[in-house]
């Protein structure tokens, strides 16, 4: 071991002294190691230019991506729907950018900060943001990300960032509008100090009234904030690149978060294995009737609890209600009972899955029980997943509903009761994803014909025929909304129809 171990060292030496043949000495003698330059320098400059030529290759391709043709684009126009389903579950509300894009920012002089206060529901709330969106992006102001509503019935604290991809929201919005999660440090003490305005926007407003009304605060404060913000832009006589920001916002921009989305995406994974379903969106449920004051096959006593909710919250402005008029005018949800009648009229197979999109129904089982009867197939989330998997979301009306959003835009049919919020929104988002069929039902017209079925008046068949022909135009397919100017609160809601981002439509439509 030793005799090896000193050929290596005599082998070593050797090697050095050969080494050093082509090394000089400085000037008191001392080896100099300092390899020739020329080589050096050369492979420094290959390096280099390797490097430059690099970065110049991929900077090419970024500059491409963002101002090439269309054509050539991996992010589809507005006016291209995403694909229906494919043999593997997807989910149509994931937005179509990949989730590392980043579109460059834009850059103009800020002329101040929004904060925004959302009111109501989830989809209400959601068409505020998108609102917001909109009109921060049209008066040159960073947004600060929304906050969402935690004082009304369902008391919610669910943030921004418990619902949806906050990040996802900023960075995909960027080349439109500045969003920052929180005001800067000095702006917050100006906040604190109250030095800012703070209003409700007047409702349905064109967009010239926050140019001339709130762009003047916001210069002079430099924060503003916009509270109530539902229904406050109007639905029509917007300029088309308004529109087509409100529908990104939508489509693209509010992505909810990893945890919705997979469950979510679980839930439909669930139903499909099982066939097709449909999801009946319920609108059965105990502050819906309260606020609308709709009590239709209710006893004495629900009633009567019905009426003291109405009157424990002040900003339910109408008290004194006439429900019999209501349901006549088809201004109250169809009941569980009314709703077995009308799937069973429109010819929908009684062994299909129905999925009840709803909190808990007013009345419960007892209420259920016709419906339940003519489709035994009812599912729930509750049903379909563990206690465990939905232990997150419980005392989180936002995010229930969102599972409840997603899985609707992926059913083969979605038929609402009652034309809420989340009925309005997801009918325009399903429009968006091919007009996937959606049946708005006229409840004027089928309240007075299950009236006359039951008084005998109509035969099955007559009631059945009736109900087919009139709801044929009424399955989400193509049309324009319907304009009433002096009447915005009655005309179609930009959401439940935003066919300036749809694809082309060909003349003529019916406004109905």
């Amino acid at each position: 071991m030793c005799k090896l171990g000193d050929e290596k060292m005599v082998e070593r030496e050797e090697m050095w002294k050969a080494g050093m043949k082509n090394v000089g000495v400085d000037k008191i003698g001392r080896p100099n190691l300092v390899v020739s330059r020329a080589p050096m320098m050369l492979w420094i400059v290959r390096g280099v230019t390797t490097v430059l030529i690099w970065t110049f290759v991929i900077r090419l391709l970024i500059m491409g991506e963002i101002m090439g043709p269309k054509l050539l684009k991996s992010w589809p126009s507005c006016f291209t729907p995403t694909t229906l389903y494919t043999n593997e579950v997807k989910l149509s509300s994931v937005a179509v950018l990949p989730k590392d894009f980043h579109p460059p920012k834009r850059i103009y002089k800020n002329n101040g900060y929004l904060l925004v206060s959302c009111n109501g529901g989830l989809n209400q709330m959601r068409g505020a943001i998108c609102d917001m969106v909109a009109i921060a992006r049209y008066l040159n102001v960073t947004l600060i990300v929304p906050e969402l509503d935690k004082t009304s019935f369902w008391a919610d604290p669910s943030e921004f960032k418990d619902i949806f991809d906050v990040d996802h929201f900023i960075t995909s919005l960027r080349d439109e509008v500045r969003i920052l999660k929180e005001l800067p440090p000095r702006l917050k003490r100006r906040v604190k100090l109250g030095l800012f305005h703070s209003l409700p926007p007047v409702s349905w407003s064109d967009i010239s009234y926050y140019h001339d009304q709130i762009l003047p605060l916001l210069q002079k404060y430099k924060v503003v904030h916009l509270n109530r913000t539902d229904a406050r832009l109007a639905n029509n006589g917007l300029p088309v690149e308004i529109q087509k920001l409100r529908c990104r916002v939508n489509f693209s921009g509010l992505r909810f978060t990893s945890q919705i989305e997979e469950l979510g995406r679980k839930v439909v994974t669930i139903l499909r294995q099982n066939g097709p379903f449909v999801v009946l969106h319920l609108r059965y449920e105990m502050d819906m009737l309260a606020f609308s004051g709709c009590s239709h096959g209710c006893n004495v006593e629900e009633v009567e609890e019905l009426t003291r909710m109405r009157y424990a919250y002040p900003w339910w402005k109408e008290k004194v209600i006439n429900s019999d008029f209501k349901r006549k005018e088809g201004l109250c949800p169809l009941t569980p009972e009314e709703t077995a009648l009308i799937l069973t009229a429109l010819g929908i197979n009684h062994d299909v899955q129905i999925y009840i999109a709803a909190g808990e129904i007013y009345g419960g089982s007892r209420r259920m029980e016709s419906l339940a009867a003519a489709y035994p197939n009812l599912v729930r989330k509750e049903k379909l997943l563990q206690p465990s998997e939905l232990m997150y979301f419980q005392n989180h009306s936002s995010q229930m509903a969102a599972l409840d959003y997603l899985v609707s835009l992926e059913s083969d049919i979605f038929v609402p009761t009652y034309d809420g919020n989340m009925a309005k929104v997801v009918e325009g988002h399903r429009r968006y994803l091919g007009f996937k069929k959606t049946i708005a039902l006229d409840r004027k017209l089928l309240i007075d014909l299950i009236d006359q079925y039951h008084s005998g008046s109509l035969s099955w068949d007559e009631f059945s025929s009736i109900v087919k022909e009139s709801h044929a135009d009424r399955m989400g397919t193509a049309r324009r909304r319907l304009v009433l100017p002096d009447k915005p609160k009655e005309e179609d809601y930009f959401y439940a129809n935003p066919h300036e981002c749809l694809q082309p439509l060909v003349e003529p439509l019916g406004l109905a």
